[in-house]
Protein backbone atom coordinates (compact mmCIF):
# COMPACT_ATOMS: atom_id res chain seq x y z
CA UNK A 1 0.00 0.00 0.00
CA UNK A 2 1.36 3.40 -0.99
CA UNK A 3 2.39 5.82 1.75
CA UNK A 4 0.78 9.25 1.27
CA UNK A 5 1.22 12.67 2.79
CA UNK A 6 -1.69 14.46 4.44
CA UNK A 7 -1.82 16.83 1.47
CA UNK A 8 -2.06 13.94 -0.98
CA UNK A 9 -4.90 12.31 0.97
CA UNK A 10 -7.06 15.43 1.07
CA UNK A 11 -6.44 16.37 -2.56
CA UNK A 12 -7.10 12.81 -3.76
CA UNK A 13 -10.52 12.81 -2.13
CA UNK A 14 -11.35 16.21 -3.64
CA UNK A 15 -10.22 14.99 -7.05
CA UNK A 16 -12.33 11.81 -6.80
CA UNK A 17 -9.22 9.64 -6.92
CA UNK A 18 -7.93 6.85 -4.71
CA UNK A 19 -4.51 8.49 -4.74
CA UNK A 20 -2.51 11.28 -6.34
CA UNK A 21 1.21 11.84 -6.74
CA UNK A 22 3.20 15.04 -6.20
CA UNK A 23 3.62 16.84 -9.50
CA UNK A 24 0.34 15.62 -11.01
CA UNK A 25 -2.14 18.23 -12.19
CA UNK A 26 -5.67 17.42 -11.03
CA UNK A 27 -9.07 19.06 -10.96
CA UNK A 28 -10.53 19.14 -7.46
CA UNK A 29 -14.05 19.80 -6.19
CA UNK A 30 -14.18 22.63 -3.67
CA UNK A 31 -15.94 21.92 -0.38
CA UNK A 32 -16.05 25.58 0.61
CA UNK A 33 -15.10 28.96 -0.85
CA UNK A 34 -14.39 31.86 1.51
CA UNK A 35 -14.47 35.44 0.22
CA UNK A 36 -14.31 38.83 1.92
CA UNK A 37 -15.39 42.38 1.20
CA UNK A 38 -12.11 43.43 -0.43
CA UNK A 39 -11.49 40.70 -3.00
CA UNK A 40 -15.00 39.23 -3.02
CA UNK A 41 -18.28 40.55 -4.44
CA UNK A 42 -16.94 43.78 -5.92
CA UNK A 43 -14.24 41.83 -7.81
CA UNK A 44 -16.03 38.60 -8.76
CA UNK A 45 -19.50 39.93 -9.62
CA UNK A 46 -18.41 41.68 -12.86
CA UNK A 47 -16.73 38.45 -14.00
CA UNK A 48 -19.74 36.29 -13.18
CA UNK A 49 -22.01 38.79 -14.92
CA UNK A 50 -19.85 38.72 -18.06
CA UNK A 51 -19.94 34.92 -18.00
CA UNK A 52 -23.69 34.93 -17.51
CA UNK A 53 -23.54 32.50 -14.60
CA UNK A 54 -24.45 32.38 -10.93
CA UNK A 55 -22.94 30.56 -7.95
CA UNK A 56 -22.31 26.84 -8.23
CA UNK A 57 -23.71 26.27 -4.72
CA UNK A 58 -24.49 29.20 -2.38
CA UNK A 59 -24.43 26.83 0.61
CA UNK A 60 -20.71 26.29 -0.01
CA UNK A 61 -19.81 29.99 -0.04
CA UNK A 62 -18.98 32.00 3.10
CA UNK A 63 -18.65 35.78 2.86
CA UNK A 64 -17.01 37.80 5.64
CA UNK A 65 -16.62 41.58 5.86
CA UNK A 66 -13.34 42.51 7.54
CA UNK A 67 -11.15 44.71 5.35
CA UNK A 68 -13.35 47.82 5.06
CA UNK A 69 -15.00 47.56 8.49
CA UNK A 70 -16.13 49.82 10.14
CA UNK A 71 -16.92 51.67 6.90
CA UNK A 72 -15.87 55.06 8.22
CA UNK A 73 -15.02 56.57 4.82
CA UNK A 74 -17.33 57.09 1.83
CA UNK A 75 -15.39 54.51 -0.20
CA UNK A 76 -15.44 51.82 2.48
CA UNK A 77 -19.11 52.48 3.24
CA UNK A 78 -19.97 51.98 -0.45
CA UNK A 79 -17.98 48.74 -0.59
CA UNK A 80 -19.71 47.38 2.52
CA UNK A 81 -23.13 48.30 1.12
CA UNK A 82 -22.35 46.48 -2.13
CA UNK A 83 -21.09 43.47 -0.13
CA UNK A 84 -24.24 43.31 1.98
CA UNK A 85 -26.54 43.61 -1.01
CA UNK A 86 -24.62 40.87 -2.83
CA UNK A 87 -24.86 38.56 0.18
CA UNK A 88 -28.62 39.00 0.29
CA UNK A 89 -29.04 38.57 -3.44
CA UNK A 90 -27.05 35.33 -3.57
CA UNK A 91 -28.17 34.02 -0.15
CA UNK A 92 -24.71 33.02 1.00
CA UNK A 93 -23.64 32.67 4.62
CA UNK A 94 -22.51 36.16 5.63
CA UNK A 95 -20.63 37.21 8.76
CA UNK A 96 -20.78 40.99 8.74
CA UNK A 97 -18.30 42.87 10.91
CA UNK A 98 -17.69 39.89 13.16
CA UNK A 99 -13.92 39.88 12.80
CA UNK A 100 -11.13 38.80 10.50
CA UNK A 101 -12.10 36.05 8.05
CA UNK A 102 -9.32 33.62 9.02
CA UNK A 103 -10.46 33.67 12.64
CA UNK A 104 -14.22 33.85 12.07
CA UNK A 105 -14.31 30.94 9.60
CA UNK A 106 -13.23 28.21 12.07
CA UNK A 107 -14.77 30.05 15.04
CA UNK A 108 -18.20 29.65 13.41
CA UNK A 109 -17.72 25.94 12.67
CA UNK A 110 -17.22 26.15 8.90
CA UNK A 111 -14.07 23.98 8.75
CA UNK A 112 -13.57 20.27 9.32
CA UNK A 113 -10.57 17.97 8.88
CA UNK A 114 -10.19 16.65 5.35
CA UNK A 115 -11.99 19.51 3.61
CA UNK A 116 -10.61 21.09 0.44
CA UNK A 117 -11.13 24.86 0.70
CA UNK A 118 -10.10 27.98 -1.18
CA UNK A 119 -10.03 31.50 0.21
CA UNK A 120 -9.82 34.87 -1.43
CA UNK A 121 -6.95 36.04 0.75
CA UNK A 122 -3.25 35.25 0.96
CA UNK A 123 -3.48 34.11 4.59
CA UNK A 124 -6.07 31.45 3.79
CA UNK A 125 -3.56 28.70 4.74
CA UNK A 126 -4.75 29.39 8.32
CA UNK A 127 -7.37 26.71 7.69
CA UNK A 128 -4.61 24.11 7.55
CA UNK A 129 -4.41 24.21 11.35
CA UNK A 130 -7.63 22.19 11.34
CA UNK A 131 -6.45 19.47 8.97
CA UNK A 132 -8.08 21.30 6.07
CA UNK A 133 -6.29 21.79 2.76
CA UNK A 134 -6.89 25.52 2.33
CA UNK A 135 -5.04 28.02 0.19
CA UNK A 136 -5.46 31.52 -1.18
CA UNK A 137 -6.42 32.46 -4.73
CA UNK A 138 -7.05 35.72 -6.59
CA UNK A 139 -10.36 37.19 -7.68
CA UNK A 140 -10.26 35.81 -11.22
CA UNK A 141 -9.63 32.27 -10.02
CA UNK A 142 -12.26 32.72 -7.33
CA UNK A 143 -14.84 33.71 -9.93
CA UNK A 144 -14.08 30.45 -11.71
CA UNK A 145 -14.54 28.50 -8.49
CA UNK A 146 -17.81 30.27 -7.68
CA UNK A 147 -19.09 29.46 -11.17
CA UNK A 148 -17.99 25.81 -11.38
CA UNK A 149 -17.19 24.55 -7.88
CA UNK A 150 -13.84 23.27 -9.13
CA UNK A 151 -10.22 24.31 -9.42
CA UNK A 152 -7.14 22.70 -10.87
CA UNK A 153 -3.88 22.47 -9.00
CA UNK A 154 -0.55 20.75 -9.15
CA UNK A 155 -0.32 18.22 -6.32
CA UNK A 156 2.30 19.71 -4.00
CA UNK A 157 5.28 18.11 -2.42
CA UNK A 158 5.38 18.18 1.38
CA UNK A 159 7.98 19.94 3.49
CA UNK A 160 7.75 18.50 6.99
CA UNK A 161 8.76 20.97 9.70
CA UNK A 162 9.09 19.13 12.98
CA UNK A 163 9.35 20.94 16.32
CA UNK A 164 10.27 19.01 19.46
CA UNK A 165 9.94 19.98 23.14
CA UNK A 166 7.76 22.59 24.78
CA UNK A 167 8.27 26.30 24.30
CA UNK A 168 9.66 28.26 27.23
CA UNK A 169 7.49 30.79 29.05
CA UNK A 170 7.23 34.00 27.05
CA UNK A 171 7.83 32.24 23.71
CA UNK A 172 4.94 31.76 21.30
CA UNK A 173 3.96 30.36 17.91
CA UNK A 174 4.65 33.80 16.43
CA UNK A 175 8.27 33.46 17.56
CA UNK A 176 8.43 30.05 15.90
CA UNK A 177 7.29 31.51 12.60
CA UNK A 178 9.59 34.50 12.69
CA UNK A 179 12.49 32.14 13.36
CA UNK A 180 11.43 30.03 10.36
CA UNK A 181 11.16 33.12 8.15
CA UNK A 182 14.79 33.91 9.01
CA UNK A 183 15.95 30.31 8.67
CA UNK A 184 14.35 29.20 5.40
CA UNK A 185 13.34 32.56 3.92
CA UNK A 186 10.21 34.00 2.37
CA UNK A 187 10.43 31.57 -0.53
CA UNK A 188 11.45 28.53 1.49
CA UNK A 189 8.03 26.95 1.11
CA UNK A 190 8.45 26.85 -2.69
CA UNK A 191 4.64 26.98 -3.11
CA UNK A 192 4.43 23.46 -1.74
CA UNK A 193 2.58 22.11 1.31
CA UNK A 194 4.30 22.75 4.61
CA UNK A 195 3.25 20.40 7.38
CA UNK A 196 3.98 21.22 11.02
CA UNK A 197 4.46 18.26 13.34
CA UNK A 198 6.16 17.16 16.54
CA UNK A 199 5.66 17.35 20.29
CA UNK A 200 5.87 21.15 20.31
CA UNK A 201 2.93 21.35 17.92
CA UNK A 202 0.90 18.81 19.89
CA UNK A 203 1.27 20.94 23.01
CA UNK A 204 -0.05 24.10 21.33
CA UNK A 205 -3.63 25.35 21.51
CA UNK A 206 -5.67 25.70 18.34
CA UNK A 207 -5.25 29.47 18.24
CA UNK A 208 -1.47 29.08 18.45
CA UNK A 209 -1.58 26.46 15.70
CA UNK A 210 -3.58 28.89 13.58
CA UNK A 211 -0.67 31.33 13.78
CA UNK A 212 1.68 28.66 12.39
CA UNK A 213 -0.56 27.78 9.46
CA UNK A 214 -1.36 31.44 8.81
CA UNK A 215 2.27 32.40 8.40
CA UNK A 216 3.01 29.49 6.08
CA UNK A 217 2.09 32.19 3.57
CA UNK A 218 5.14 34.19 4.69
CA UNK A 219 7.27 31.13 3.93
CA UNK A 220 5.92 31.02 0.38
CA UNK A 221 3.96 27.80 0.88
CA UNK A 222 0.63 27.02 -0.75
CA UNK A 223 -0.73 25.40 2.41
CA UNK A 224 0.29 25.07 6.06
CA UNK A 225 -1.05 21.80 7.41
CA UNK A 226 -1.31 20.28 10.87
CA UNK A 227 -2.75 16.79 11.24
CA UNK A 228 -5.92 16.83 13.34
CA UNK A 229 -5.89 15.45 16.87
CA UNK A 230 -8.14 15.56 19.93
CA UNK A 231 -7.33 19.24 20.45
CA UNK A 232 -8.57 19.98 16.91
CA UNK A 233 -11.73 17.97 17.35
CA UNK A 234 -12.58 19.54 20.72
CA UNK A 235 -12.24 23.06 19.29
CA UNK A 236 -14.36 22.35 16.21
CA UNK A 237 -17.11 20.52 18.09
CA UNK A 238 -17.37 23.46 20.49
CA UNK A 239 -17.68 25.69 17.40
CA UNK A 240 -20.59 23.57 16.18
CA UNK A 241 -18.84 21.51 13.49
CA UNK A 242 -19.76 17.88 12.99
CA UNK A 243 -16.39 16.10 13.06
CA UNK A 244 -15.93 12.42 12.32
CA UNK A 245 -13.51 10.05 10.55
CA UNK A 246 -10.46 12.24 11.15
CA UNK A 247 -8.01 9.71 12.61
CA UNK A 248 -6.46 8.67 9.28
CA UNK A 249 -5.78 12.24 8.22
CA UNK A 250 -2.05 12.19 8.81
CA UNK A 251 1.12 11.74 6.81
CA UNK A 252 2.06 8.09 6.56
CA UNK A 253 5.48 6.83 7.55
CA UNK A 254 7.50 6.63 4.34
CA UNK A 255 5.40 9.21 2.48
CA UNK A 256 7.36 11.26 -0.08
CA UNK A 257 8.83 14.44 1.41
CA UNK A 258 10.61 17.28 -0.33
CA UNK A 259 12.40 18.08 2.92
CA UNK A 260 12.28 17.29 6.65
CA UNK A 261 13.47 20.06 8.97
CA UNK A 262 13.91 19.63 12.73
CA UNK A 263 13.82 22.40 15.37
CA UNK A 264 14.05 22.50 19.16
CA UNK A 265 11.18 24.48 20.67
CA UNK A 266 12.80 24.57 24.11
CA UNK A 267 15.84 26.40 22.72
CA UNK A 268 13.82 29.11 20.98
CA UNK A 269 13.93 32.69 22.30
CA UNK A 270 11.48 35.51 21.57
CA UNK A 271 12.07 36.90 18.08
CA UNK A 272 11.71 40.28 16.41
CA UNK A 273 11.87 41.07 12.71
CA UNK A 274 13.39 44.35 11.57
CA UNK A 275 11.87 46.42 8.74
CA UNK A 276 10.91 45.60 6.04
CA UNK A 277 10.59 41.80 5.97
CA UNK A 278 9.63 38.96 8.32
CA UNK A 279 12.85 37.29 7.12
CA UNK A 280 14.80 39.96 9.02
CA UNK A 281 14.07 38.13 12.24
CA UNK A 282 16.55 37.57 15.03
CA UNK A 283 16.52 36.64 18.71
CA UNK A 284 15.35 39.65 20.67
CA UNK A 285 18.58 39.76 22.64
CA UNK A 286 20.46 40.40 19.39
CA UNK A 287 18.15 43.20 18.21
CA UNK A 288 19.25 46.84 18.55
CA UNK A 289 17.73 48.98 21.32
CA UNK A 290 15.02 50.68 19.27
CA UNK A 291 12.55 53.24 20.60
CA UNK A 292 8.97 52.95 19.35
CA UNK A 293 6.09 55.35 18.73
CA UNK A 294 3.30 52.82 18.22
CA UNK A 295 2.63 49.31 19.56
CA UNK A 296 -0.03 47.46 17.56
CA UNK A 297 -1.72 44.27 18.76
CA UNK A 298 -3.95 43.27 15.88
CA UNK A 299 -4.44 41.00 12.84
CA UNK A 300 -5.34 37.35 12.37
CA UNK A 301 -1.80 36.45 13.43
CA UNK A 302 -1.66 38.40 16.65
CA UNK A 303 -4.96 39.47 18.24
CA UNK A 304 -6.96 36.31 18.91
CA UNK A 305 -8.28 35.67 22.41
CA UNK A 306 -5.12 33.92 23.60
CA UNK A 307 -2.96 36.67 22.10
CA UNK A 308 -4.98 39.26 24.01
CA UNK A 309 -4.77 37.24 27.21
CA UNK A 310 -1.00 36.90 26.93
CA UNK A 311 -0.51 40.61 26.27
CA UNK A 312 -2.76 41.50 29.22
CA UNK A 313 -0.60 39.35 31.47
CA UNK A 314 2.25 41.76 30.79
CA UNK A 315 0.24 44.99 30.81
CA UNK A 316 -1.74 44.34 33.99
CA UNK A 317 -0.82 46.91 36.59
CA UNK A 318 1.45 48.74 34.18
CA UNK A 319 1.00 51.77 31.95
CA UNK A 320 2.15 52.46 28.44
CA UNK A 321 5.40 54.44 28.23
CA UNK A 322 5.19 58.18 27.60
CA UNK A 323 5.09 58.98 23.91
CA UNK A 324 3.89 55.48 22.89
CA UNK A 325 0.44 54.79 21.49
CA UNK A 326 -0.90 51.28 22.12
CA UNK A 327 -3.53 50.14 19.61
CA UNK A 328 -5.58 46.97 20.14
CA UNK A 329 -7.69 45.52 17.30
CA UNK A 330 -9.17 42.20 18.53
CA UNK A 331 -9.33 39.65 15.73
CA UNK A 332 -12.96 38.73 16.30
CA UNK A 333 -15.98 40.10 18.09
CA UNK A 334 -16.42 36.86 20.01
CA UNK A 335 -12.81 36.93 21.17
CA UNK A 336 -13.23 40.54 22.29
CA UNK A 337 -16.42 39.72 24.17
CA UNK A 338 -14.74 36.83 25.94
CA UNK A 339 -11.77 39.04 26.78
CA UNK A 340 -14.14 41.69 28.13
CA UNK A 341 -15.99 39.14 30.29
CA UNK A 342 -12.65 38.03 31.79
CA UNK A 343 -11.41 41.55 32.49
CA UNK A 344 -8.75 41.48 29.77
CA UNK A 345 -10.12 44.45 27.85
CA UNK A 346 -10.21 46.44 31.11
CA UNK A 347 -6.48 45.76 31.50
CA UNK A 348 -5.86 47.33 28.09
CA UNK A 349 -8.02 50.33 28.88
CA UNK A 350 -6.30 50.85 32.24
CA UNK A 351 -2.92 50.70 30.50
CA UNK A 352 -3.97 53.51 28.16
CA UNK A 353 -4.67 51.50 25.01
CA UNK A 354 -7.03 52.58 22.25
CA UNK A 355 -9.39 49.84 21.06
CA UNK A 356 -10.04 49.54 17.33
CA UNK A 357 -12.60 47.63 15.27
CA UNK A 358 -12.64 43.83 14.86
CA UNK A 359 -11.13 44.07 11.41
CA UNK A 360 -7.95 43.86 9.34
CA UNK A 361 -7.48 47.62 9.70
CA UNK A 362 -3.97 48.96 9.30
CA UNK A 363 -2.51 45.47 8.83
CA UNK A 364 -4.16 45.48 5.40
CA UNK A 365 -3.41 49.14 4.82
CA UNK A 366 -6.93 50.43 5.46
CA UNK A 367 -8.47 52.85 7.91
CA UNK A 368 -7.74 56.20 9.48
CA UNK A 369 -5.14 54.80 11.90
CA UNK A 370 -2.48 54.10 9.28
CA UNK A 371 1.04 54.91 10.41
CA UNK A 372 2.29 58.41 9.72
CA UNK A 373 5.57 59.52 8.23
CA UNK A 374 8.65 58.48 10.17
CA UNK A 375 6.71 56.46 12.76
CA UNK A 376 8.42 53.43 14.33
CA UNK A 377 5.98 50.67 15.24
CA UNK A 378 6.22 47.19 16.71
CA UNK A 379 3.36 45.02 15.52
CA UNK A 380 1.89 41.56 16.05
CA UNK A 381 0.98 41.35 12.35
CA UNK A 382 2.44 38.80 9.94
CA UNK A 383 4.03 41.30 7.57
CA UNK A 384 6.06 44.48 7.80
CA UNK A 385 6.57 45.32 4.13
CA UNK A 386 7.48 48.91 3.38
CA UNK A 387 4.40 51.12 3.27
CA UNK A 388 1.95 48.30 4.03
CA UNK A 389 0.73 49.79 7.30
CA UNK A 390 1.07 53.44 6.37
CA UNK A 391 3.61 55.95 5.14
CA UNK A 392 6.56 54.46 3.22
CA UNK A 393 8.89 56.19 5.68
CA UNK A 394 7.34 54.37 8.65
CA UNK A 395 9.32 51.48 10.08
CA UNK A 396 7.55 48.37 11.36
CA UNK A 397 9.11 45.70 13.55
CA UNK A 398 7.35 42.39 14.09
CA UNK A 399 7.02 40.48 17.33
CA UNK A 400 4.65 38.32 19.31
CA UNK A 401 1.74 39.96 21.18
CA UNK A 402 3.79 39.46 24.35
CA UNK A 403 6.75 41.29 22.84
CA UNK A 404 4.52 44.11 21.59
CA UNK A 405 3.00 44.53 25.06
CA UNK A 406 6.42 44.53 26.75
CA UNK A 407 7.69 47.08 24.25
CA UNK A 408 4.69 49.33 24.86
CA UNK A 409 5.54 49.40 28.56
CA UNK A 410 9.28 49.91 28.01
CA UNK A 411 8.97 52.45 25.20
CA UNK A 412 11.43 50.44 23.15
CA UNK A 413 11.69 46.90 21.78
CA UNK A 414 11.80 44.75 24.91
CA UNK A 415 12.07 41.09 25.89
CA UNK A 416 8.69 39.92 27.26
CA UNK A 417 10.40 37.47 29.60
CA UNK A 418 11.50 40.44 31.70
CA UNK A 419 7.87 41.34 32.33
CA UNK A 420 6.43 37.95 33.24
CA UNK A 421 6.01 38.76 36.89
CA UNK A 422 2.30 38.00 36.83
CA UNK A 423 0.65 34.69 36.15
CA UNK A 424 -1.07 35.00 32.77
CA UNK A 425 -3.57 32.35 33.88
CA UNK A 426 -4.74 34.76 36.60
CA UNK A 427 -5.87 37.36 34.09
Amino acid sequence: MMADSLAQKIIARAAGRSSVMPGEVVTAAVDLAMIHDSGGPRRVEPILRDLGVGLFDPSKVVLISDHFVPGDTPESADILEFTRNWAGQHRVTFHDGQGICHVVLPERGHLRPGMFVVGGDSHSPTGGAFGTYMFGIGATEMAGVLATGEIWLKVPQTILIEWRNRLSEGVTAKDMMLALCARIGMGGGRYQAIEFAGSTISSLSMQERMTLSNMAAELGAQAGLIAPDETTVAYLRKAGADVDAWQDLKTDIGAPLLDHLLFDGAALEPQVAAPHSPANATAIGDAPQTSIDVAYIGACTGAKYEDLKGAAGILRGRGVAAGVELLIAPASKRDQERAADEGIMKVFEDAGARILANACGICAGYGADRLGAGVTCISSTARNFKGRMGAPSSRVWLGSPLTVAASAVAGRIADPRNFLTLEISAI
